[in-house]
């Protein structure tokens, strides 16, 4: 059965998602794993998915994003690969290999869980994430904690279970002190 593996980007060490338009995003934006992610464990991440699944508005940014920056090292990788929009107003989707997923969240997981190739990357938005905690869908979280107090921003881990407990599976830090952290569901 396929992992169900939630991708965090621009997490703050106070709890918060970079908000377009704030000091944080702007922040964020700045540094080189932004500009050009060549982290090739990430991008082998991605490529090795077997589906890349994300809530409408997520679709929406990531799509306008990666289409109109063609030479960006996700773009290739999410352009061939098969796409999962979750969403119960978008009739159609414009990007390649993409199919949109408006029935039960539980049951279109399921479905996409069977087999044994690959893993399903999680790339939001908070809404979707949300979602899926509440039904304990998420088998893994990969955290990028930038070194920064936001102040300002979405708490990812509003509206969910009080009680979620993970284990660490690893922890790296790059070189402008980005902590990549990886936590698996206990269960």
């Amino acid at each position: 059965m396929r992992k169900l593996i939630a991708t965090v980007f621009n997490y703050s060490l106070d709890g918060l998602l970079s908000d377009p338009d704030t000091d944080f995003w702007t922040f964020c934006l700045s540094l080189p794993e932004n500009n050009e992610p060549d982290d090739p464990t990430q991008l082998d991440f991605l490529r090795s998915a077997y589906a890349h699944i994300m809530g409408r508005t997520a679709y929406e940014g990531i799509f306008k994003s990666m289409t109109t920056a063609p030479d960006h090292p996700f773009s290739d990788i999410l352009t061939a690969g098969r796409k999962v929009v979750f969403s119960r107003t978008m009739q159609t989707a414009e990007w390649a290999n993409t199919t949109i997923a408006d029935g039960d969240t539980t049951e279109e997981v399921d479905r996409l869980r069977q087999g044994v190739d690959g893993h399903i990357v999680v790339w939001g938005g908070v809404g979707l994430w949300r979602s899926l905690m509440r039904l304990d869908l998420i088998d893994e979280l990969q955290v990028s904690m930038f070194p920064y107090v936001a102040g300002q921003g979405t708490r990812l881990f509003d509206g969910v279970p009080t009680s979620y407990e993970l284990e660490l599976v690893s922890s790296t830090a790059s070189a402008s002190g980005i902590l990549e952290l990886r936590y698996r569901r206990h269960r």
